[in-house]
């Protein structure tokens, strides 16, 4: 940016004692808010000496007022590809969120990487309904479409209704899971409907194989899935031209280095392993975490992702699990732990396991084991109602189970892979 200022974007649905950690942590010194929720965020904002300023979705609040006022030229401060240019938290499985630091460069050469590998150009009319607190909507969507020239019909959210209305006027969307589903459960997505589509693009959790499959047969289109991470924008993608595989995330990137390894070695094609990648896309580190950056970046510039996959003779990248327990909902990261922290001082709650399980609409959904107290009870009512007020709707369980005690292993470890197993159906037989 010119003044050498960098942007943090956090999701709108986080309560106060969400956002606290959040600033407490980057140490910003602009908090930026919608006016109407001003007054709940002043104390966290004071309470860590940022300055809080507000603006709203039609453009009023301190900020452009500030802004009136100031001169209408300014030096800009010499910038490079090197500097930072985003942090984006990000959830693991253990610890809090950790801030992913992005270069100019990194943001730069991905949107061009995918400009040509999609064939966006100044002829292209995007329809964005991401948030755009999150790598996918706010870098990978909107950047395309700021280096190629190209339009956008720019929603707030996804609404079917709106989003139907648009189409025609669209040659291309970016979507997760979700939004494919919703399309195809009215009965106006027809071939006429998506007659000036040129592209379907989904990401961020993984698209059912039948929706590949039903969403084909209706609309003649094939949608076309690629796999990111918040640490390095998007890694893979199957092709533009060629075969897009149901349930494979195709190939990595021109300039991206991919490798699956085990033990300290590549796997053979077909064995499962955990993706490696390297390449301009890769962040910088973790903010303020260099013991964590150490974990997961190799000094030779291989980033360790975390994520179990195995790869074909032809190439074709699959998506098999997580090493870690993140769940993917929606298309937004979620942290067990931090769910399990607020089950777990509720009334009547001796212990909880926070799992993701399969979900027809989400990719994965929330769901919440609880182990009841000895002697005690719980009331799902309440703890409804508590979760509500300490967590992001995003994050709430969308399904709980109460049972006497948690699976262990003979370490003492919750099997996390146990539970996900016995509920496997939930979600899918509702």
């Amino acid at each position: 940016m010119a003044r050498g200022a960098f942007f943090l974007p956090l999701n709108t649905a986080y309560t106060p004692a969400e956002v606290e950690y959040f600033i407490s942590d980057a140490t910003p010194r602009v908090f930026l808010a919608d006016p109407a929720r001003a007054e709940t965020l002043r104390p966290v904002a004071a309470a860590h000496g940022v300055r809080l300023m507000t603006l709203s979705g039609d453009g009023q609040g301190s900020l452009p007022d500030m802004a009136a006022s100031q001169p209408d030229q300014f030096t800009p401060k010499a910038r490079t590809g090197a500097d930072l240019a985003a942090i984006l938290y990000t959830s693991g499985t253990t610890g809090r969120s950790k801030g992913a630091m992005l270069s100019q460069d990194n943001l730069l050469s991905n949107a061009r990487v995918l400009a040509d590998l999609w064939r966006f150009t100044a002829q292209d009319v995007l329809l964005h309904a991401l948030p755009i607190f999150h790598t996918h909507g706010l870098f990978v969507a909107t950047n395309i479409s700021l280096l190629t020239g190209g339009q956008m019909i720019f929603h707030p959210g996804f609404d079917l209704e709106a989003v139907i209305a648009a189409l025609p006027r669209a040659t291309a969307m970016m979507g997760v899971p979700t939004f494919y589903p919703r399309l195809l459960g009215d009965p106006r997505l027809n071939r006429d409907l998506v007659g000036h589509m040129r592209l379907f693009i989904s990401g961020s959790a993984p698209l059912l194989a039948e929706t590949h499959t039903a969403f084909e047969a209706r609309t003649g289109l094939r949608i076309l899935e690629r796999y990111g991470m918040t640490e390095t924008n998007m890694s893979t993608s199957n092709p533009y031209e060629g075969e897009r595989r149901a349930g494979t995330v195709g190939f990595p990137l021109p300039g991206v280095e991919l490798r699956i390894m085990a033990d300290g070695a590549e796997v053979a094609p077909g064995e499962v392993g955990v993706i490696e990648v390297r390449g301009p896309n890769v962040f910088q580190g973790y903010w303020q975490m260099p013991e964590k950056t150490r974990e997961e970046l190799r000094p030779d510039g291989w980033f360790i992702t975390g994520d179990l996959a195995t790869r074909d003779a032809e190439g074709y990248v699959t998506i098999v699990g997580r090493a870690k327990d993140l769940i993917i909902s929606g298309g937004f990261n979620i942290y067990p732990k931090e769910v399990e922290e607020v089950l777990d001082g509720l009334p009547g709650v001796l212990e909880s396991a926070v799992i993701g399980l399969p979900h027809p609409d989400f990719g994965e959904g929330v769901f919440a084991v609880l182990a009841r107290q000895p002697g005690g009870e719980i009331d799902l009512t309440a703890i409804r109602e508590a979760v509500q007020t300490q967590l992001a709707r995003f994050k709430h369980p969308k399904g709980y189970k109460i049972v006497e005690a948690l699976p262990r292993n003979t370490m003492g470890k919750v099997q996390k892979a146990e539970l996900r197993k016995t509920h496997a159906e939930v979600f899918r037989s509702t």
